[in-house]
């Protein structure tokens, strides 16, 4: 860690800092502190598919700005049309069947749920939901033809280093400034400052169901919010199987369908240069499958499933039974991902849906449709 350096901020600049609740932008806000650097924003792009802990994290660096007479945290999250049927980008990869752009190797979905969103905070927005005036520290720097420099949480260790040579320092609205390198801090510099500081060491921040997730991550995501893996499991199955599925196009070499692919052994898993799911060259589903992870979930379901079949009451019979479907449609589940399902629903050869052969009724629906229909009969 190098304590003679000083952080680079142009004269006269209005500083915005962009928070990601991680340990980079964390440190950076200790180590403007402890040169004497007041931001006069900070803003924190919510794509609504932050991990719980990160959100925690926000509320709890809110209590250490205000000790040291920094501004808190402005939360700048998108908002979308009254018709549209989701507002936040889980929701928009689950409605539209598709994975996040950094799937395929771009990043549309940081820009559209996190540039765009803090850059509305200061420059306004003239129209739509998301209308609204021009921050006063925007209107200021323009009336003074300065431009306010946003402040990146780029730490100097190897892989943010290789992206610093890709980053800018200047635009057409605003100047770029990434203090942590000009102090030649590594994320390990970042953790130890921040444990000095008397604060906790926050998690990677990303969305829960990021396709830059490392396969520990995974495991951890499964144990620590096995709802939000669960989720991802399903967002993952809609996109390789749905309208925008790119599994069975001239890219696709393998002539099989995706959710055969899922139910093979790794040793079976194809290579490919295409994107096969979530971790773009595995998928999130057939790595559940080859540890175990959606058994967990049967073993949970079976108390349900054991009480819906002693009961006689058709109301009750029928609240059980929406219940459990209701759970196992949220959780994405086929056969082909390795669920023993049939103590509950017997499967028909049709790969686009299933009947329920048990007591009292029948589902049936496009697997992953999102339309699933329960009907109950006596």
């Amino acid at each position: 860690m190098t304590n003679q350096a000083q952080i680079q901020i142009p004269a006269n600049a209005g500083v915005v800092v962009c928070y990601g609740g991680g340990v980079d932008s964390t440190a950076m806000l200790i180590a403007m502190r402890d040169q004497g650097i007041r931001p006069d924003l900070i803003t924190f792009a919510d794509t609504g598919a932050e991990k719980p802990e990160t959100y925690a994290q926000v509320d709890k660096m809110n209590i250490w700005l205000l000790a040291q007479g920094f501004p808190t945290v402005t939360v700048c999250k998108k908002l979308t049309l009254e018709t549209t049927d989701y507002n936040d980008l889980g929701g928009n990869c689950y409605s539209n069947e598709t994975l996040p752009s950094l799937a395929f190797g771009m990043k549309s979905c940081s820009i559209k749920w996190k540039q765009g969103p803090q850059d509305a905070v200061l420059k306004g927005v003239t129209k739509g939901p998301n209308k609204r005036d021009p921050h006063p520290l925007w209107i200021g720097s323009q009336a003074a033809g300065v431009k306010l420099v946003k402040l990146i949480g780029y730490d100097s260790g190897p892989a943010d280093l290789r992206r610093a040579k890709k980053v800018k320092r200047e635009d057409t609205d605003f100047l770029y400034a990434y203090p942590l390198q000009d102090l030649g801090w590594t994320r390990q510099d970042c953790i130890k400052r921040i444990v000095e500081e008397g604060l906790e060491v926050p998690i990677k921040s990303a969305c829960f169901f990021c396709p830059a997730s490392q396969k520990w991550e995974l495991f951890w995501l499964a144990g620590t919010h096995p709802e939000l893996f669960m989720r991802a499991l399903e967002i993952e199955l809609r996109a390789m199987i749905g309208k925008h599925s790119r599994w069975t196009s001239d890219e696709c070499t393998f002539d099989k369908d995706w959710l055969e692919f899922v139910n093979k052994p790794a040793d079976q898993w194809p290579t490919t240069k295409i994107t096969v799911g979530l971790g773009r060259s595995f998928a999130w589903n057939h790595w559940a499958r080859e540890n175990g992870i959606v058994d967990q979930v049967q073993k949970q379901l079976d108390k349900l499933i054991d009480a819906y079949f002693g009961l006689t009451d058709l109301d009750e019979k029928l609240a059980a039974y929406s219940e459990i479907a209701t759970i196992l449609y949220d959780a994405a589940i086929t056969k082909h991902m390795g669920w023993n399902f049939t103590r509950f629903f017997g499967w028909n050869d049709n790969l686009k849906g299933f009947d329920h052969r048990g007591e009292g009724g029948y589902t049936r629906g496009p697997v992953g449709g999102g339309l699933w229909r329960v009907y109950f009969e006596d």
